[in-house]
Order: structure tokens, then C-alpha cells, then sequence
């Protein structure tokens, strides 16, 4: 009986010991995430639980969030910074260009294997894909964001969280330029738009496609966008302190060019005209569009039907008007590559092939 009491204390002893050797390594093989927070819906809280729409966003810090979901733990080392706290209708230039800078920095890091940030849902598209164009680095960048506050009883934002970490970690998702991860899907920071006002499958590629799904712990990715990104692209942020200033002006029936001459007053640097349809233009817009351009202004039209490629010189004789047309960006992401560019280059074919190019 002794003999065999001293087997079983002994084999338990080698099992406790050989679990805590795997628990280390798989804690050393784990990749290492930082989790960068600006606040927005998955860190805002309502009154009640039931309440999903009336809340106020960015209340809850990262490590919060962090600590909301501890599972995330057993799938990645997790840490957490705070690089502002605001709801992404907040978002500006100076938040984007911070952020861009401390994710190239964190990037170049050897300790660092991926980043997620957490974002309002409002601009998410508009800051993924200025990441998408100025991060210098092939490591998986995902942004997440929830349609819920965290006080919510069916809240999406932990698991979003979790399965944007699960993509931020993954080996597959290296290379495929800045993400999005929401509601079980991956999607391309350049293609996804939102397209809901409160459902928490708000975010498509409505056109393009998503790239993946997250299911059961894994990232399954079945595509990839082609456009070139990240450390691919001419786009250099480390020494900008501001962005040109590019407006956007919408197209309707009956339009006035008052907006535009408006814009122009106000020393913008370039115009995106959401046109109606394939990007046309209400004739009194289009002369005060011609007017800009003849003052300096870059123009580009766009639409806001939000699917499609606008055709150069349909309907719209862009070689004579000098205009450029934004392919298959909307009318806010056109505004982001259009301020890029203008830190390059004001050559009008130069910009019109940066929009054919990204």
C-alpha cells in the first residue's frame, strides 16, 4: 500500500511538473500583442445594461478591457497602452499621426509580434486605412471596435477583442497589409466600410469581399487584397507634424457651389467631391470645381453611391478640367490617400496614378 501511495504521489508530482514546463513554453511561444487603445463604443458605458444606443463612449481605460476578457491570456502575451480616449467622430490628424508613429516604433520592436488597436466605429474605416498606407511594417496591424458599449448585456466587444488578438497573432495574417476584425470577419483596412447604424454586422466589403473569418481559435484567411500597403508604399509620416487639408463636398440635385468656394476661402489644399452616380457633377459645381482647381486646388471626384469605380472622363471631361478620380474609394477614404499624396507630390497625373496604384 505504501509503495503504491508513493508511485501515485510521485507520478503526480512528474505530471504537476511536466504541465508547468508546457505552460512555460507555451507562454514562451505565445506571440507578444499590444493592445492600443482610443477609446470609442468598446469602451463606453450606458445606464442600464438593455441600453445599446444612448451611452457615452470612451469611459472605460484599456487595461479595463484587457481585464474584461481574461482568456485573452491563454492566447497571447497582452499588453496594454492608452493613446487617447475619445469616440472616433473625434478622430483628427494629429491622433493619426501619433498613432501611426507609436505603431512604426512598436513595430520595429523584436518584442513585438502584433498590434491591435481598439476604435470607435464611426471613422474606423478612415484610420485603418491611413494605417494601411504609412505603417512600415509586414506584422499584423487589426483594428476592432463593437457596436455595443461594454455595459451592454450582449455586449460584441469582447469577442471582437478576442478574435482581433487571435488575427493580430496569427503567422497567416503577416504581409496582408493593416485589418479589421469584426464581428467573426477579417477584413481589409482599404475595402471595409460601414454600412449600418446600430447592427453589429455593420462592417463590409460590401464589393470586394471580405479576406476571412475567425472560427474556433483560428484566423482562416481565403483572400488577400492586391493593392500595394504598409512597407510597400511611398507614404512616410515620421517627420510630419501636420496633413495637407483636404475637404469633402457633396453631390445632390439642385447643388450650389457655395460649398465649394466656401472650401476654397478656407485655404483648403484639396477638394473630394461625392458626386452623384459615377462621380457626376451638378453644373454650377462643376464651374466652381474648375474655378478651384485653377487656384491651386487638387480635385478629385468620387460618389457617393459607395460601389463602383468612377471612370475618368465619363460624363465628365476630367483631362480638360484637370480633375483626378478616386477609382474605387469612397468619398472619406479618397480624403485620406488624397492628403498623403499631397505630402509627395502635386503632380496631377503623379496623384491620379497613386489613386489607379492604392
Amino acid at each position: 500500500m505504501k509503495n503504491r501511495i508513493l508511485v501515485f504521489l510521485m507520478t503526480s508530482l512528474l505530471m504537476v511538473l511536466g504541465m508547468q514546463s508546457v505552460f512555460a513554453a507555451s507562454s514562451q511561444d505565445r506571440p507578444n500583442i499590444k493592445i492600443l487603445a482610443t477609446g470609442g463604443t468598446i469602451a463606453g458605458a450606458a445606464a442600464t445594461n438593455t441600453n445599446t444606443v444612448s451611452y457615452k463612449s470612451a469611459v472605460f481605460p484599456v487595461d479595463s478591457l484587457i481585464n474584461n476578457v481574461p482568456e485573452l491570456q491563454q492566447i497571447a502575451n497582452v499588453t496594454g497602452e492608452q493613446v487617447c480616449q475619445i469616440g472616433s467622430q473625434d478622430m483628427n490628424n494629429d491622433v493619426w499621426l501619433k498613432l501611426a508613429k507609436r505603431v512604426n516604433a512598436l513595430l520595429a520592436s523584436d518584442d513585438v509580434d502584433g498590434i491591435v488597436i481598439t476604435h470607435g466605429t464611426d471613422t474606423m474605416e478612415e484610420t485603418a486605412y491611413f494605417l494601411d498606407l504609412v505603417v512600415k511594417s509586414d506584422k499584423p496591424v487589426v483594428l476592432v471596435g463593437s457596436m455595443r458599449p461594454a455595459t451592454a448585456m450582449s455586449a460584441d466587444g469582447p469577442l471582437n477583442l478576442y478574435n482581433a488578438v487571435i488575427v493580430a497573432g496569427s503567422k497567416d495574417a503577416k504581409g496582408k497589409g493593416v485589418l479589421v476584425a469584426m464581428d467573426d470577419t477579417i477584413f481589409s483596412g482599404r475595402d471595409v466600410t460601414k454600412t449600418n447604424t446600430f447592427k453589429t454586422d455593420t462592417f463590409k466589403s460590401t464589393e470586394l469581399g471580405a479576406l476571412g473569418y475567425i472560427q474556433s481559435g483560428k484566423a482562416c484567411f481565403y483572400k488577400a487584397s492586391v493593392r500595394p500597403h504598409t512597407n510597400k508604399t511611398p507614404f512616410d509620416v515620421s517627420n510630419l507634424t501636420e496633413l495637407p487639408k483636404v475637404d469633402i463636398v457633396y453631390g445632390y440635385a439642385n447643388a450650389s457651389r457655395v460649398y465649394v468656394d466656401a472650401a476654397v476661402k478656407a485655404g483648403v489644399d484639396g477638394l473630394i467631391n461625392a458626386g452623384v452616380g459615377d462621380g457626376s457633377l451638378y453644373h454650377e459645381v462643376e464651374t466652381g470645381l474648375v474655378d478651384a482647381q485653377k487656384q491651386g486646388v487638387v480635385i478629385v471626384r468620387s460618389s457617393r453611391v459607395g460601389n463602383g469605380i468612377v471612370a475618368r472622363n465619363s460624363e465628365v471631361n476630367d483631362d480638360q478640367n484637370n480633375f483626378v478620380v478616386s477609382d474605387t474609394l469612397n468619398p472619406q477614404k479618397a480624403r485620406v490617400l488624397l492628403m498623403l499624396a499631397l505630402t509627395k507630390t502635386h503632380d496631377l497625373k503623379e496623384i491620379q496614378d497613386m489613386f489607379w496604384k492604392y
